[in-house]
């Protein structure tokens, strides 16, 4: 997962595609995972007149795909909305409330978020997946209100508990974003929800930058 105008989600990222501007790939890539404790203040943040929050409806699939390939976690939208409806379309009432989108008032949607879960066979994990606004949308504040919309989403679903996030290296910009929405570098647990956790040895490398 990465930065405003930036995609973080539950483990895969795009080492050889063309990178995002947000993307520093002068870093060793390592995946680092964020928590955020139980009662940590929920964070705030309005959006920008001429935008709103909507929730993920039938057919939206292919908005996802649009936004996920315009930061590079995919070559091409139709092999995005070809993998959400594989992977969270079958959770249909799941997806309904735990997907959103920021949408211009035209209705061309520009930014998502999925409060969603890992399951490790003995432990369900709160996740944050799939965080991304489009590039050209960077700058306006919206990562920032879709990130405090989301947080609050997750707590009205799963309770004020323990909620995680994955970024990487590459994506140390976001790690503040993160910090601000109550979230900290999780150095001790080693795969919370069957993530690799590659924090204390990212740390070293991005100490200087967050």
């Amino acid at each position: 997962m990465s930065a405003v105008g930036f995609m973080d989600h539950e483990g895969k990222h795009s080492s050889g595609k063309k990178a995002v501007k947000m993307l520093d790939k002068s870093l060793d890539y390592c995946r680092i995972i964020m928590k955020r404790a139980a009662g940590a203040p929920i964070p705030r943040a309005e959006l920008p007149e001429g935008y709103t929050f909507v929730m993920y409806r039938d057919g939206d699939a292919g908005a996802w795909g649009e936004i996920e390939a315009s930061v590079l976690e995919f070559d091409h939208a139709e092999e995005a909305a070809q993998y959400f409806q594989t992977n969270y379309a079958p959770y249909d009432s799941e997806v309904r409330r735990r997907t959103m989108f920021i949408q211009r008032e035209d209705g061309k949607k520009v930014a998502t978020f999925t409060a969603w879960w890992n399951y490790t066979g003995s432990r369900r994990f709160p996740f944050m997946h799939w965080v991304a606004v489009k590039p050209s949308y960077q700058g306006l504040g919206l990562g920032k209100a879709i990130i405090a919309k989301g947080v609050k989403l997750m707590v009205e679903l799963e309770g004020d508990c323990v909620m995680y996030i994955p970024t990487q290296t590459w994506s140390h910009k976001a790690i503040k974003l993160y910090r601000w929405a109550g979230f900290e570098l999780e150095m001790d647990e080693p795969e919370a929800g069957g993530v690799m956790n590659q924090t204390r040895q990212a740390y070293s490398l991005i100490k200087h930058l967050i």
